[in-house]
């Protein structure tokens, strides 16, 4: 099983956030993304956030 991650430095936001988030399941991943976007950009936790992040999700590592 490879890792997922998603990487913030490809949504553009006004924070600049450059955090990337791995784990080993797409549930993990989800739900780490999900408390990031909350509590850092102030999103909503709502249907279509979740959606959004998992189609945001890649395989492997995030670059460097």
């Amino acid at each position: 099983m490879g890792r997922k991650f998603i990487d913030c430095r490809e949504v553009p936001s006004e924070t600049h956030c450059s955090l990337a988030l791995m784990a080993d399941t797409e549930s993990e991943l989800v739900e780490a993304a999900v408390q990031h976007a909350v509590a850092v950009h102030k999103h909503q936790d709502t249907p279509e956030l979740r959606e959004n992040i998992k189609r945001a999700i890649k395989d492997g590592m995030p670059p460097a």
